[in-house]
C-alpha cells in the first residue's frame, strides 16, 4: 500500500548542508501499525513530511495506493493529502472557537463534502473515539486527552489509506498518552493502517 524507494531530503547548501534521509526504503501494507523510533533529529518527521505530501524530497521515490509522487511539490499532491493522509500531530490543531463535531465537520467540508454528510461523518468519527458525550464542548472543556480524540476523529473522519502520527502522544500526561496509544491499537484492529 506504501513504498518508499531510495528516499533522500537533505536541508541546507554547501558546508552547512544536512542530509537527513539518506536513502530510506520501506514498505507498509494495508492494516499494519509501524513506529518509527529514534533519536531526537534523526529524520522522522521529515520523512512522514514526505510520505505525507507535505516536504518534497530531493531524491527517490514515493507510491501511496498506487500514486506516485516524492519529489512533487506539495501544491501538485493535494489530492492525496485530501483522499489518502490522516494527519495526528503532536499539537492538537483544534479551532478553539469550534466545538468537537464542527472541527472534524469542517475538515470535511474542506475537502469538498457537503455540510450534511460532513457532520454525519463527524459525528460517526466521535463515536468512534468514545467522545459522543463531548460533540458539543469546545477545546477548552476538553482535557488533552480529549483534544488529541477530537484530532485524531478528525484524521479517520474521512477514511484516508493511511493515518500519519507525529508524536501524538508529545503533549500529553503518561495516563493520557497510554489512552490514544490504546486508542491508537484499537483503530489499527479495526482495520486502520497506522
Amino acid at each position: 500500500m506504501l513504498i518508499v524507494d531510495d528516499l533522500r531530503k537533505g536541508f541546507g547548501s554547501g558546508a552547512n548542508r544536512l542530509e537527513v534521509l539518506n536513502g530510506v526504503n520501506m514498505e507498509l501494507k494495508t492494516g499494519e501499525l509501524v513506529a518509527l523510533m529514534g533519536p531526537s533529529g534523526c529524520g522522522k518527521s521529515t520523512l512522514l513530511n514526505s510520505i505525507g505530501g507535505l516536504l518534497p524530497a530531493d531524491d527517490g521515490a514515493i507510491t501511496l495506493d498506487g500514486r506516485s509522487y516524492g519529489q512533487k511539490n506539495p501544491s501538485n499532491v493535494v489530492d492525496i493529502r485530501r483522499e489518502c493522509v490522516g494527519w495526528i500531530f503532536q499539537d492538537f490543531h483544534l479551532l478553539e472557537h469550534l466545538t468537537a463535531i464542527d472541527n472534524v465537520a469542517m475538515a470535511l467540508e474542506l475537502s469538498g463534502i457537503s455540510s450534511e454528510e460532513a457532520e454525519k461523518e463527524a459525528r460517526k468519527a466521535l463515536i468512534k473515539v468514545g467522545l459522543e458525550d463531548r460533540m458539543e464542548h469546545i477545546p477548552d472543556q476538553l482535557s488533552g486527552g480529549q483534544q488529541q480524540r477530537v484530532a485524531i476523529a478528525r484524521a479517520l473522519a474521512g477514511e484516508p489509506k493511511i493515518l500519519l502520527a507525529d508524536e501524538p502522544t508529545g503533549n500529553l500526561d503518561s495516563l493520557m498518552a497510554r489512552q490514544v496509544m490504546e486508542l491508537l491499537h484499537d483503530l489499527n484492529k479495526d482495520g486502520a493502517t497506522i
